[in-house]
């Protein structure tokens, strides 16, 4: 199947089954590879416009669960009464809205810096995305929980695995039939977080050209 038939499929069966967007199925398909949500979660979902994510953590997490997403873009009301979108930072989770001691069991991050066009640039760019989305951990993740990142593939993904594995107990890259083949996006899909001493013992020399402080406009 070409390459323009795939991303027309995904985004008709989106339109079928009410999504809001293609990227409904990217979730699903990690969810049913890596069995990252669970009845009764309470799941962060950052950059979570336009809602697609949201609506999968509501399938999924059912109603004795709750989804909290954070965007910078408002996102359309309509969503189900188990989830929230909040307008906001993803990086001051409380300033958007989301309550004070709140502990999650799934953080998922969809977000991604604008894009310049060169591969190196936003490869670096869609890394320090990640390190917020990870440095959220300590304070918003339970132990045990699972985190949920996309980023662009590059030279410093070693890196990245390296650094996630300090954290979590089991980290594995992994690529939806959803996502353009072309496309360097990757998600990497983090689980069993052994809490916030081992984000203190992770700590080491920065990556040689590494990621530079999270753009803005992510």
């Amino acid at each position: 199947m070409a390459e323009r038939e795939i991303h027309d499929h995904w985004s008709r069966e989106a339109k079928r089954k009410g999504y809001r967007s293609r990227a409904a199925f990217k979730l699903i398909q990690i969810d049913e590879r890596k069995h990252v949500l669970k009845r009764g979660d309470q799941v962060l979902d950052l950059g979570c416009a336009p809602g697609s994510w949201l609506q999968v953590v509501s399938q999924r997490v059912g109603q004795s669960g709750r989804g909290w997403g954070i965007d910078l873009k408002p996102v359309p009301g309509g969503l189900p009464d188990n989830v929230t979108a909040l307008e906001g930072d993803a990086q001051d989770p409380c300033g958007a809205g989301v309550p004070e001691g709140l502990i999650f069991d799934v953080i998922l991050s969809d977000m991604m810096p604008s894009t310049t066009g060169s591969r190196d640039t936003d490869h670096f760019r869609s890394l320090a995305v990640c390190e917020l989305a990870m440095d959220l951990c300590p304070r918003w993740l339970r132990p045990g929980g699972s985190l949920v990142m996309k980023v662009l593939e590059g030279s410093a993904m070693p890196e990245l695995l390296a650094d996630a594995r300090t954290r979590f107990e089991k980290v594995k890259p992994f690529k939806p039939e959803a996502s353009r083949k072309e496309s360097t996006e990757i998600f990497v899909v983090a689980q069993g977080y052994v809490g916030a001493m081992a984000d203190d013992l992770r700590d080491g020399p920065p990556v040689a050209g590494g990621p530079p402080p999270v753009p803005e406009g992510w």
